[in-house]
């Protein structure tokens, strides 16, 4: 048995999700006390909450800009509510559909009986009616769909209370607003991680009142939970991608290559929907994304364990081996970011993105100690996996090497990201550099870039796949993927940092504010493009482990004692699987371009017929570009959605489960390639640009000024990795993961009646 008794271990991980919760909030008082003038009084019908009266270096910068700030943080946060609460309008009547399907499907497997029924693992022993998992898988999907839906709607209404305290800030210097900025991702990245662990936690403790003694029946219905956390993920990454990259296409055609005006000008109809889009897609798209892989790789290996030795012995501690793993996370992430915020003061822009690695390290090492002390206390010394339909014999120190295995990979895959996507290192600056010769060159310089940058991420996720089995068979490789996360409050601030930068950035230029507050807000939207780039690593990494780990689950439950590749049934799922991310990819770009093409035509539209708008004596209609990004999104985020949610129930349920085991190995072998691939080139692209942009050395200087031919290419490779970094690529994370998960869920009903084509013939 455990050296951590089960009393202690049900006191500890509420009380870390509790700390986590209660820092978050303590980070939120630290970001608002940035108003310092406390009293909000009512100017030209603004709440003037925002407006700081304080000293600054700058004299130049008045208060009718404080209050144009004011005005402008409304606009983006209110497009940014109105857009999700539509969204999540068409995602309450899919979950609820969906819910059902689940109910029936599930339900269907013995008839909807209400007799009890042998276990299917723990032979000899009499386990719950299919009927209650169904009804109680159906539960954890919809508490897993909430849970994820808060996480989104809570960053975005995080990001959009901090950007203008950011630009208010960056008046008393960059070390100011970069803590500002910092200090709001940390509230995102803890209450997503808390949240996660509670509600899972709870879930978990309410379910256990009926399962009683019946853990495999208990942690199966569990599954449903990373099934609704990762199916709003995918709506939420989808629709946000396609409404910021609409936007964001549309005012960088039109507003920087053709009127050669600056990025986020006040005179470009859709500066506030680009602005807007920047905190519905890698904000709230990536907290939903970040929440859904933090639960699947949980619920894997919770329904590996509860089928191990830890199930049928009800060892609760070690059960709770993955919950206590994210519960030290959440500890360990307060420290690091302690260290950001308090320890460390950040004087000058070129510190920016060192502090910011420096967080992923520190975090990596300290959590390397926790989870040996985890590994000790909380496990027996000896114990035995499940290992497709054998068992395993394994040690506690085997799982410490697991999941340190799967949190340095992480930590691999985010510093190649790194190199390939900062423009410190010479592939972006060679990217740069192409743009001499047009726009041509720029795209296949990074096209190359893109492709090369997988070579070191496959490799480190390959290592760990290959150790963690080694040592510890499918269970090995949950709990990698699940180390990969377990400093997801401290990634997920980073990631939240750069959106949130950008925001501010935009806001000072809008405003009108003076050209060294833009110049420091550009410093820090530089190092969050880095920093969002690796971000998108991590997810894209932990995605491959995760898929894994849940493909092995499916497996196990279906029934399937190996996967014979050379069988046509499984060659056909292989090949049609290995094809997938190519048609979702192919589905969101046209998506977005298709909305781009509105609207560029809305954005000349306005130029050519609203007199006196490039002089800057009349406003833009803001509303409508607003408008064509909503109802883009909204329309066009369904068909990728359904793709990747009809194509296991179709396959599971016509072909059977071993063509089904094609297509999630085919999605997952190549998902991660085009996944990486895509984020980086589109991540190179940007980061180009900005290196002409900002003009910091000879190089960059020759290439350089802003409009120049160069600079002109380098927008347009800019605007073709847009749809690439932040809607194809983040997306396609979530397209394995997904199917996985929901392969796994629906694995009773495609064991008992799935195959129909091949029965018939």
């Amino acid at each position: 048995m455990a050296l951590l008794s089960e009393g202690l271990t049900q006191v500890l991980i509420p009380a870390a999700a509790l700390i986590g919760l209660v820092f978050a909030l303590v980070q939120w008082f630290l970001v608002s006390k940035v108003r310092v003038s406390g009293e909000a009084s009512d100017y030209n019908g603004y709440k003037d909450s925002l407006i700081d009266a304080g000293e600054f270096e700058e004299g130049v910068d008045n208060f009718e800009v404080s209050v144009k700030v004011a005005e402008i943080q409304n606009a983006i946060s209110v497009g940014a509510t109105s857009f999700l609460f539509t969204e999540y309008r068409y995602l309450g009547i899919f979950t609820g559909v969906f819910g059902i399907i689940i109910f029936l499907f599930l339900g269907s497997v013995t008839g909807f009986s209400t007799k009890s029924e042998p276990c299917t693992y723990n032979k000899g022993n009499i386990c719950k009616p299919a009927l209650a998992n169904a009804f109680f898988s159906t539960i954890a999907f919809l508490l897993g769909a909430l849970t994820s839906v808060l996480s989104g709607f809570l960053g975005m209404k995080i990001a959009t209370y901090a950007n203008a305290r950011t630009t208010l800030q960056a008046r008393k210097g960059v070390g100011k607003a970069f803590i500002t900025a910092f200090r709001s991702g940390a509230v995102m990245g803890f209450l997503l991680a808390a949240n996660g662990l509670l509600v899972l936690w709870v879930s978990i403790n309410l379910f256990k009142m009926y399962y009683g003694d019946d853990w495999e029946g208990l942690y199966e219905s569990i599954t449903g939970y990373g099934l609704g956390g990762s199916s709003m993920a995918l709506f939420g990454r989808v629709g946000g991608g396609i409404y910021t990259k609409a936007a964001d296409v549309g005012a960088d055609l039109v507003g920087k290559v053709e009127r050669n005006i600056p990025e986020d000008d006040p005179r470009n109809p859709a500066v506030i929907a680009d602005n807007v889009g920047d905190n519905v897609g890698d904000i709230a798209g990536m907290g939903s994304d970040l929440f859904g892989s933090y639960a699947e790789s949980s619920c894997a290996a919770l329904f590996v364990a509860s089928i191990s030795s830890f199930g049928t012995t009800h060892d609760y501690t070690a059960m709770s081996y993955p919950l206590i793993i994210s519960s030290m996370g959440i500890v360990v992430c307060l420290i690091t970011t302690i260290f950001a915020t308090d320890l460390f003061e950040i004087k000058n822009v070129s510190e920016i993105e060192p502090s910011l690695k420096k967080q992923l390290v520190i975090s990596t090492v300290l959590m390397t100690a926790g989870i040996a002390m985890v590994s000790f206390f909380a496990l027996p010394s000896e114990f035995t996996l499940f290992n497709f339909g054998t068992t395993k014999a394994v040690k506690n120190w085997h799982l410490f090497f697991c999941v340190s295995i799967g949190l340095w990979a992480g930590l691999a895959i985010g510093y190649t990201t790194e190199y390939y996507t900062s423009n410190a290192y010479s592939p972006v600056q060679d990217v740069a550099d192409s743009c001499r010769t047009g726009a041509a060159t720029n795209v296949i310089f990074g096209l190359a870039l893109g492709y090369k940058s997988v070579i070191i991420p496959i490799f480190s996720i390959a290592i760990a796949i290959y150790v963690s089995f080694s040592l510890a068979a499918m269970y090995g490789i949950s709990v990698a993927a699940l180390g990969m996360l377990s400093t997801i409050a401290t990634g997920l601030a980073i990631d939240a940092y750069g959106p949130i930068s950008d925001n501010a950035g935009g806001i000072a230029e809008m405003a009108g504010m003076s050209h060294e507050i833009r110049e420091r807000t550009d410093a820090l939207d530089a190092a969050g493009n880095t920093t969002a780039a690796i971000g998108k690593g991590f997810a894209i990494g932990s995605a491959a482990l995760v898929s894994l780990a849940l493909f092995g689950a499916f497996v196990s439950r279906a029934g399937i004692n190996t996967v014979d590749v050379l069988t046509p049934k499984v060659f056909i799922g292989l090949i049609v699987g290995a094809m997938l991310p190519y048609w979702f990819s192919a589905m969101t770009m046209k998506s977005v371009g298709s909305a781009a093409l509105k609207m560029v035509e809305e954005v000349r539209r306005q130029f050519n017929t609203i007199p006196g708008l490039m002089e800057g004596r009349a406003k833009p209609d803001y509303a409508t570009c607003v408008k064509i990004s909503t109802d883009a999104s909204l329309r066009e985020m369904i068909p990728p959605g359904a793709l990747v949610m009809l194509t296991p129930l179709i396959a599971g349920t016509f072909f059977g489960v071993e063509t089904l085991a094609g297509v999630l190995a085919g999605s997952l072998v190549s998902g991660v390639q085009v996944a990486i691939s895509a984020s980086n080139t589109g991540g190179a692209w940007d980061n180009a640009k900005k290196y002409i942009e900002a003009g910091g050395n000879e190089h960059a200087k020759a290439l350089g000024p802003k409009g120049s031919d160069a600079h002109k290419a380098a927008v347009i490779g800019d605007t073709i990795g847009d749809p690439l970094k932040d809607t194809s690529g983040p997306s396609l994370n979530i397209l394995i993961k997904l199917m996985a998960v929901e392969s796994l869920v629906f694995a009773p009903f495609f064991a008992t009646h799935g195959g129909l084509i091949f029965k018939w013939f």
